[in-house]
């Protein structure tokens, strides 16, 4: 539902600098199926969900939410220069006393993509940049920042919308959303090509598809990492979760596809995509290390290091190359080797990859909040990571597990009123893969934390009722605490914040930040830390 309610810290929307002019007659003979209010004169400038986002000469969309309908919100929209309304019948009549014509249509969730792309002339413009779309549990973020890094190494002009950040020919402005809504997605595209922009990587998340926040957009390439226990608040079932990433490897939605079989539900979207598609597969991971041996790529890891990991991709060609991905980890060095095929699938020159990734010896990606170290050369490795799923924490935590020579400790909490069916499985998987657990908090929402805690705690000691565990509360002490538990040459890993500048605390958005709170705990025990890499966060 639309909202006159600002929330703080967050980062703005953007628009193209030289705004459409679309008749809303035009729009309305072409979406509408009534009107009320005159509009013939009437010319849009954008669209928007948000009147918080609004600007003077944007259509309002109001669309009805779980408790309220954004209709409700018209007059707010009128005062701030709104030019019309477009909503459903009950809309129509909930908005009527703003004073502003008003185009009704049936489903204006539904066809916001399509209105978006009307708007904006991004809907199948030649003149748009290529697309790069990446689906799945984990790997959606560094997948997309590296498909950036490698298209920045080969000289491209680029842009990224992640989880993390949205990127516009070298601009950076901090996420809201894993995929934007439809409205501010389409006006994103218009600005970047607007900057020329010649690629864009996109992260695609599976509500993105299910509430229509990617419609209107033709992917040139699609890729899939994997499937893994998540977001069964939103899903029924994980054959229901498949469900909603699957349409992205149909023809109404991409060209071409990169599908990795290092999980069991890659092999079921290589059966049902609906468009051509390559495979791509990392034995030392994939739950089938023949089916993985047999893609049509594949990645070996060759050395693993703090400083990242070395890997060879080898086509069925006899095409190979080897390179390093600056973090750790297998499932890393398989991001990349998809990334890498996504990019040639979209038409981009072997050897001109090869060249650059050879020229520079590594991939020059930078991944927020993805393993991130934040330590220094002394002292304990910290590294803080946006994984929140048990198939995220095994994974990293075996990579830590492979680059140190002492103990591991494992730090995290989970999200409240999300998925609460994974608590125990985190709980199982934090334990078993480490030497030390402690359990914190994460963003509470609405929840009690203690129950959190409580749920998690009873999921490693029934894993491993032996285990060393510690409970603290909040995350700022927990760090603290932590740092206190290890020496020289052990590490941590803390898994959820990552990149995130913030914690939900029973709705407000309290500022936050796990890598700044671990270099601080870092230092006051006396460990050097070195100059962060991130930019500061978008701010009022």
């Amino acid at each position: 539902m639309s909202s006159d309610i600002p929330t703080p810290n967050l980062p703005p929307v953007l628009r193209p600098e030289n705004p459409p002019h679309r008749p809303l007659r035009e729009l309305a003979d072409r979406f509408g199926v009534a009107t009320r209010g005159e509009i013939a004169d009437v010319t849009l400038t954008g669209i928007t969900l948000a009147t918080a986002d609004l600007r003077p000469g944007e259509a309002f969309v109001a669309i009805r939410g779980v408790n309220r309908h954004g209709a409700e919100f018209a007059p707010t929209a009128a005062e701030k220069g709104a030019v019309a309304i477009i909503t459903d019948e009950d809309g129509a009549t909930i908005a009527a006393d703003a004073g502003l014509p008003i185009v009704i249509v049936e489903n204006p969730r539904g066809i916001l993509g399509a209105l978006s792309a009307w708007v904006y002339s991004t809907g199948g413009d030649d003149q748009l940049p290529l697309l790069f779309g990446t689906t799945g549990t984990n790997g959606k973020t560094s997948v997309s920042h590296l498909l950036e890094g490698i298209l920045r190494q080969i000289g491209v002009t680029t842009g990224l919308s992640s989880t993390a950040e949205r990127h516009i020919a070298g601009q950076v402005i901090v996420s809201r959303l894993t995929t934007p809504e439809a409205s501010e997605f389409h006006a994103l595209l218009a600005l970047m090509r607007e900057r020329q922009v010649e690629a864009v990587a996109v992260e695609v998340s599976a509500q993105a598809l299910s509430r229509h926040r990617v419609d209107g957009l033709m992917f040139d390439v699609a890729g899939f990492t994997n499937l893994t226990h998540d977001h069964l608040d939103d899903y029924a079932d994980m054959a229901e979760y498949f469900e909603a990433k699957l349409p992205l490897f149909l023809p109404d939605r991409s060209r071409r596809g990169v599908v990795s079989l290092d999980s069991a539900a890659g092999a079921q979207v290589v059966e049902r995509a609906g468009v051509p598609v390559v495979t791509i597969g990392t034995p030392l991971i994939a739950p089938d290390p023949e089916a993985a041996r047999a893609a049509d790529w594949v990645v070996d890891i060759v050395e693993e290091r703090q400083s990242g990991t070395r890997f060879s991709l080898t086509a069925r060609d006899g095409r190979t190359l080897t390179t390093v991905v600056p973090v750790i980890g297998p499932h890393m060095a398989a991001n990349a080797g998809l990334a890498i095929v996504m990019l040639l699938e979209g038409g981009y020159d072997w050897d001109r990859i090869v060249a650059a990734l050879e020229r520079d010896g590594r991939v020059t990606a930078y991944l927020p909040g993805r393993t991130e170290l934040v330590s220094g050369e002394r002292g304990p490795a910290v590294y803080v990571d946006f994984g929140h799923s048990p198939d995220a924490f095994e994974k990293t935590l075996a990579a830590v597990r492979r680059v140190t020579p002492g103990k591991v400790l494992m730090l995290f909490g989970a999200d409240g009123d999300r998925d609460a069916t994974k608590r125990h499985d985190m709980g199982r998987a934090g334990v078993q893969g480490s030497d030390i657990l402690v359990v914190t908090d994460h963003h509470p929402r609405f929840e009690e934390p203690s129950g959190i805690r409580r749920t998690l705690i009873e999921g490693a000691r029934l894993a491993r009722p032996d285990a060393e565990i510690h409970e603290y509360s909040p995350p700022e002490t927990a760090i603290v605490e932590a740092v206190k538990l290890v020496g020289d040459g052990d590490a941590i890993l803390w898994a959820g914040p990552g990149h995130q500048d913030y914690r939900d605390i029973r709705g407000v958005r309290t500022p936050y930040s796990a890598r700044e709170l671990a270099r601080r705990a870092l230092r006051d025990a006396g460990w050097p830390v070195p100059e962060p890499r991130w930019p500061v966060p978008y701010s009022d």
